[in-house]
């Protein structure tokens, strides 16, 4: 996606559109749209979504358990924004994988990979890619934004594998929060440089006409569309407003939190409303923490400090995405997923901290933490047309395991795609080698998630 000026006769950009406009087509569909919260690390279910207060203290944390909008259905002390308004979403409370490791667990979740093994990069690409690789075929797109972007996106663990980098996100790195915050090569500002762009591309033109003589399969022509989708990119004011913040009524601001967290979530929102298909949106940093993430080992994390830090902002940001999505409109169009890739050990253990900051004591300090927990942990969905008011799935006494309604990665992504008007029963793409792949091998969309 590097395009600029100076760098523009190189065609990056023109060169990704495309390789995403070869294959097969897909089938007509709704302009449906995702946004999924990533909490890589994975949330303590037990003391956020599934509290257990009746449990010994070794594995009960020290927080309260406060009522919901869901009638019977407790969440902690950490979520009150959430408990209020949690007739808008519903709870899964019997999410469960096969992986202890984070990149395995990240890649059953999000590529439905089941092998249980770490491995240093994906084997299948991920529902994000995919689902960009499967929009970008069919109608030509009007929309001058990608159908893919990633506002600090997880992509340590995942990424399109043999689908190529030209389906990888849009990435947005900067921190939205900052006053200087800006997106480079999206809506140049300066219209003289705008038209030293036009110039440069006519200019090319005029130097590809011999070379089209040659053109014998016409890849010249096809490729003046892409050219012209880029310069669109670059030129049109809708691209350079989508991303800008300042565009948004102060108090909605303050509503997200004016950190890094409440700014990405607001400008996912700004952008499924301008008309990506797919966000993506990883909760990291130092918000987390010490070790700027959700892995709470002791050694890591004093557990229940790091909650204490982050949940506050956690909460006002996700609560305040929901809201919007609903309060605009955008309930029906728009699936928010909030998930990471296990859950925490239910038995509080303790071990001495490697290092002092936010959320962890000096060095050689003893203090509680929570391990890896695959077996059994929480997400949310809101939006979507989805049902929501409700709680799907159970755990045991101490959140050990899933005792009702056990759904597994391919029933969360068969369920995305659902939405997404792709049915992952019958929808495979050749791998390296050519063989047909199954975007999803096992699992159905949740039932009780579907209107």
């Amino acid at each position: 996606m590097r395009v600029g000026l100076a760098g523009f006769a190189t065609l990056s950009l023109p060169a990704v559109l495309r390789l995403q406009a070869e294959s097969a087509k897909l089938a007509d569909h709704k302009k449906t749209a995702v946004i999924m919260v990533w909490l890589p690390g994975g949330l303590s279910h037990i003391d956020s979504y599934d509290p257990k207060p009746d449990i010994g203290s070794e594995y009960r944390g020290p927080f309260k358990t406060i009522p919901t909008k869901i009638p019977g259905t407790h969440f902690t002390e950490l979520m009150p924004l959430q408990a209020k308004i949690a007739d808008k979403f519903t709870v899964l409370r019997s999410m469960n994988q096969k992986a202890g490791g984070h990149p395995a667990g990240s890649m059953q979740m999000l590529s439905g990979d089941s092998d249980e093994r770490d491995k240093p990069k994906p084997r299948l690409p991920d529902w994000m890619s995919v689902a960009n690789y499967l929009r970008s075929k069919g109608a030509k797109r009007t929309n001058p934004l990608p159908n893919y972007v990633g506002v600090n996106p997880p992509l340590e663990y995942n990424g399109p594998a043999y689908l190529g980098d030209a389906f990888s996100p849009f990435a947005v790195q900067d921190d939205p929060s900052r006053p200087n915050f800006q997106v480079p090569n999206i809506g140049l500002s300066d219209t003289a440089e705008a038209k030293r762009l036009s110039n440069r591309v006519a200019l090319r033109k005029s130097l590809d006409r011999m070379e089209r003589a040659f053109d014998r399969e016409g890849e010249l022509g096809a490729l003046d569309e892409f050219e012209a989708q880029a310069v669109t990119l670059l030129t049109n004011p809708k691209a350079r407003d989508a991303f800008d913040l300042g565009k948004e009524d102060e108090r909605t601001r303050d509503r997200y939190g004016r950190n890094r967290w409440g700014q990405q979530l607001l400008l996912a929102r700004r952008l499924v409303e301008a008309g990506v298909d797919i966000v993506t949106s990883s909760l990291s940093g130092p918000l987390c923490g010490r070790v700027q993430n959700w892995d709470d080992h002791a050694v890591n994390h004093h557990v229940f400090e790091a909650l204490r830090f982050r949940m506050g902002n956690y909460d006002q940001a996700v609560s305040a995405l929901i809201e919007d999505i609903y309060a605009r409109g955008l309930d029906k169009r728009v699936l928010v997923v909030v998930t990471g890739e296990f859950g925490r050990t239910p038995k509080i253990n303790f071990d001495r901290s490697t290092g002092a900051g936010n959320a962890s004591a000096a060095a050689g300090t003893l203090q509680p933490g929570r391990d890896h927990w695959p077996r059994a942990f929480s997400n949310i969905w809101a939006g979507g047309g989805i049902q929501t008011g409700q709680v799907i799935g159970a755990t045991d006494k101490r959140a050990e395991d899933v005792t009702e309604r056990p759904c597994g990665p391919g029933d969360f992504l068969a369920t995305i795609y659902h939405h997404l008007g792709i049915d992952s029963s019958k929808v495979a793409i050749e791998d390296f080698n050519g063989r047909p792949t199954p975007i999803v091998d096992h699992g159905r969309p949740i039932s009780e998630l579907i209107a």
